[in-house]
């Protein structure tokens, strides 16, 4: 299952699935509602559309083509091939969404067109980083630094939206510019939420005096792994096995009713993590 998965994830109609549907939707964000309330997305687009808004030469998307072309020398250099390819496609599918896109969305309210428009882009961005590529500009620059740093995607695309508007202040209404801001910060927290959301799961440290029992039951029941930790208590200064234990969010019910059904005594810490790799989980994404 986990073979078949792995397959699929790293096949060619896959990628480009996910890279049109995320393009068409970041396209419909920015056409339908930023534009037409004089919004700034942020990155590359931001970039284009400011560019669009000054000096009303050509059009957005082919402001967004120009502004990303020396940006995709860097994902040529310092990502791979195989990136650069399925991101020019990404990148010419966004192109063409942002100017065959002629619709609005009947939203009145800055509020509302804030709210709606960062979470379409956001959703349209984070589909397509779920694939090997991007959509160009900003994407490939948060990437690299993701992969060499760990830098979380989202929160560079908010830093550099920041940045942005700050430069924007005295040549755009200051109202726009801070909806603008809010929007990019809807935006960056939904591009989290997709890319967390795959692979969100649950580690659980379970501190019990029948620990033999409760890991015999995570494995035949739960088919899950478990690991004994060696603990002290301070207190007591009793030595005692701790186990450690990664589930997924529908499994974590079952293993909580599971321990306390062993032993209504012991003491369990369930955390979240967004970023297992290993059999059974994730496997490492290599662009």
């Amino acid at each position: 299952m986990a073979d078949d998965l792995r397959q699929l994830t790293y096949s060619v109609p896959y990628n480009l699935l996910l890279l049109t549907a995320g393009a068409v939707i970041f396209g419909i964000g920015v056409k339908a509602i930023a534009l037409p309330h004089g919004l700034i997305t942020g990155g590359a687009s931001g970039v284009a559309l400011l560019l669009y808004y000054w000096t009303g030469w050509l059009k957005p998307g082919q402001w967004y083509f120009l502004v990303n072309t020396p940006i995709f020398i860097l994902g040529w250099f310092f990502v791979s091939r195989r990136f650069f390819f399925y991101s020019l496609y990404g990148m010419l599918i966004m192109t063409l969404a942002m100017d065959w896109v002629t619709f609005t969305i009947p939203v009145t309210e800055p509020v509302l067109a804030v709210l709606a428009g960062g979470t379409l882009i956001g959703t349209g961005s984070g589909i397509i980083l779920n694939s090997l590529g991007s959509g160009g500009g900003n994407d490939i620059i948060a990437i690299i630094l993701n992969q060499r740093f760990n830098f979380r995607i989202g929160t560079f695309f908010f830093l550099f939206n920041i940045s942005l508007f700050a430069f924007s202040l005295g040549r755009l209404p200051l109202d726009l510019v801070l909806f603008s801001l809010a929007m990019s910060f809807v935006t960056s927290q939904t591009v989290n939420y997709f890319l967390s959301i795959f692979n969100q799961r649950k580690l659980v440290l379970i501190i019990s005096e029948h620990a033999d029992a409760i890991a015999a039951e995570i494995l035949s029941r739960i088919h899950r792994g478990a690991t004994y930790l060696e603990g002290r208590g301070a207190f007591s200064g009793r030595r005692k096995d701790v186990l450690l234990t990664v589930v997924n969010n529908y499994q974590l019910k079952r293993v909580e009713e599971l321990v306390f059904s062993i032993d209504p005594a012991a003491f369990v810490i369930m955390e979240n993590t967004f970023n297992v790799l290993g059999k059974g989980f994730s496997h490492r994404k290599v662009y």
